[in-house]
């Protein structure tokens, strides 16, 4: 029985560990992107260029000739997300005003168009389900690579050059983070890893912010993994659940220190 339990526990750590491996690089760039897009009031950026990232896959799936070639499944939805990111920072300039609502309307569209494709495919439900909900419990350690690659180059431009987010060249770093997470976490975990955390610390202005930030994705991620592979619940939703949890939780428990240590308002 002992040998069952711990030959149950190997498997169990062998799936657990690369997904948190997963999250970990995912919360690495989404931290500080998160606080960003919150300061810069566009929301719905992620969720925009996120589903534009799926439809880039969608239409590599759908392609026999572009699934056949090599990486499509990483270069199609980049190109759709670049191509997503320059015109939203095109619309920034001109249409400022009415920019949130406008990303908004890219989400429905991209998310119409992925419908509408996958309509008449036979395992198109299945794939929509993928990239909305993602299959992190699933991920490889091979996986983690490129991203990893990816995920320090550009956390090493915003350290050198930490101006990189003020200007347009954040929506390129966007682009390029979102594509690749939504390949390995699915849209909804893209979305709630940028805003919950961020929303958590965002009336904080204590020291230690983005190591509580960092506290909050971490402590959601470790809770929905484990709660999604002891009953079989499906991961990404355990994980934004739990996430939402963890940002609420931190939120509240911050507030109770005092002022002078936090540095938060009292309209919590």
């Amino acid at each position: 029985m002992a040998d069952f339990a711990a030959l149950f526990d190997l498997e169990l750590m062998s799936i657990l560990l690369p997904a948190l491996a997963a999250g970990m690089l995912v919360l690495s760039t989404h931290i500080v992107l998160g606080q960003q897009v919150l300061k810069r009031g566009i929301i719905f950026i992620d969720l925009a260029i996120a589903q534009v990232a799926a439809l880039g896959a969608i239409v590599a799936h759908m392609d026999s000739r572009l699934e056949a070639m090599p990486f499509s499944h990483v270069w199609m939805p980049a190109l759709f997300a670049l191509g997503g990111a320059g015109l939203i920072a095109w619309l920034a300039k001109r249409m400022a005003s009415e920019l949130e609502a406008l990303i908004g309307c890219f989400y429905v569209l991209s998310a119409v168009a992925a419908m509408l494709l996958l309509a008449n495919d036979p395992h198109g439900a299945e794939l929509l389900k993928q990239l909305m909900s993602g299959q992190i419990l699933w991920v490889s350690w091979s996986q983690l690579l490129l991203p990893a690659l990816v995920y320090a180059g550009v956390l090493l431009a915003i350290f050198l050059r930490p101006a990189i987010l003020d200007g347009a060249g954040f929506y390129l770093l966007f682009a390029l983070v979102i594509t690749l997470s939504v390949e390995l976490v699915g849209v909804y975990l893209v979305f709630s890893t940028l805003i919950l955390p961020a929303l958590a610390l965002n009336k904080y202005q204590g020291k230690g912010r983005l190591f509580y930030a960092y506290l909050v994705g971490l402590s959601g991620y470790l809770l929905g993994l484990t709660l999604s592979a002891t009953f079989d619940l499906p991961s990404g939703a355990a994980i934004v659940a739990t996430l939402a949890l963890s940002a609420w939780v931190f939120r509240v428990g911050l507030r109770q220190l005092k002022p002078s240590q936090t540095g938060m308002n009292a309209d919590l």
